[in-house]
């Protein structure tokens, strides 16, 4: 019903994560980032940006949808599932999952290219990405200490920053003192979905291999 075309990185993972929560089937097409697929033809008329994840619903006119946030919601609704239809239900997750979109992706985002990436050592440019994202992460870890889930219940916003927020460590994110922050960390860990998504399609593997496909991306 739904062709994937993904990579191994948070954006990609959370389509995988949710298309795994929703149990929804779907066709994998793993896209050679290192090889600079994203850049072809055929890949820019599904989405022009050049970017992963994009889905094609097969069942709906094969219809694209790009940018993971979009993902996100048009399976949410689809479903019926992972957000709520009233509309303050609805709303909070949006806030959450756009709080993950405009703050926690683009600054870990930086943290993680100026950390590691980056062909130069530019010391400001990684204090200041890192300092920021620690910053979004004491917002989260507030949240976390009033609610459950960043929501209230697990929903797409959890699904989102989750799939960055994880992987901390690579963009050596400091996460000491927040405890509720750990708390959601390994109560979204041990669901099976989130486990099987984040295996789709498999990740790059050694640190250096790791590495050699990020720098591969970065614009300078």
């Amino acid at each position: 019903m739904i062709d994937l075309y993904t990579s191994a990185t948070p954006n990609g993972w959370k389509a995988t994560i949710a298309l795994e929560e929703l149990e929804l089937p779907y066709t994998l097409h793993n896209v050679n980032l290192s090889e600079g697929e994203q850049h072809r033809e055929d890949f820019l008329a599904l989405n022009p940006n050049g970017r992963i994840p994009v889905i094609v619903d097969r069942k709906a006119d094969n219809f694209p949808v790009f940018e993971s946030g979009a993902i996100l919601i048009y399976l949410a609704e689809k479903t019926g599932k992972l957000m709520p239809s009233d509309v303050k239900g609805r709303s909070r997750v949006i806030q959450w999952l756009m709080f993950q979109m405009g703050g926690i992706g683009p600054m870990q985002g930086q943290a993680v290219t100026f950390e590691r990436y980056f062909p130069e050592d530019v010391p400001q440019a990684r204090a200041r990405y890192k300092n920021e994202t620690r910053r979004l992460y004491e917002v989260l870890d507030r949240r976390l200490g009033e609610a459950e889930f960043l929501a209230g219940d697990y929903s797409i916003a959890d699904i989102a920053t989750w799939a960055w927020v994880h992987t901390h460590r690579w963009g050596r994110i400091p996460v000491e003192g927040l405890d509720h922050l750990h708390r959601w960390i390994e109560a979204i860990r041990e669901r099976p979905a989130c486990q099987r998504g984040i295996l789709i399609p498999p990740p790059a593997g050694r640190a250096d291999e790791q590495k050699k496909r990020g720098a591969s991306i970065v614009t300078q």
